[in-house]
């Protein structure tokens, strides 16, 4: 379990993130050596956290969204 005790919505999120790593990413390739691995995780990890379209933001890019939020603010 990776949430605190009583909190069980901790676990539910990480093992949604898993799944989708496991459908996206590593289900789909095979990979040479660590080092490939661990260079096309990073790659990958930063495509979902900066560049992937999410449906909760409105579909836009968290970089997207964030520009768009500071730009009501100002």
């Amino acid at each position: 379990s990776l949430s605190m005790k009583g909190c069980p919505y901790d676990n539910a999120v990480a093992e949604a993130t898993f799944k989708i790593i496991k459908t996206e990413f590593a289900n789909q390739t095979t990979f040479a050596s660590l080092a490939q691995l661990t260079l096309e995780f990073g790659d990958y990890v930063n495509w979902f956290n900066k560049l992937r379209i999410h449906g909760t933001l409105g579909y836009v890019s968290p970089l997207e969204f964030k520009k768009l939020s500071l730009k009501k603010v100002v």
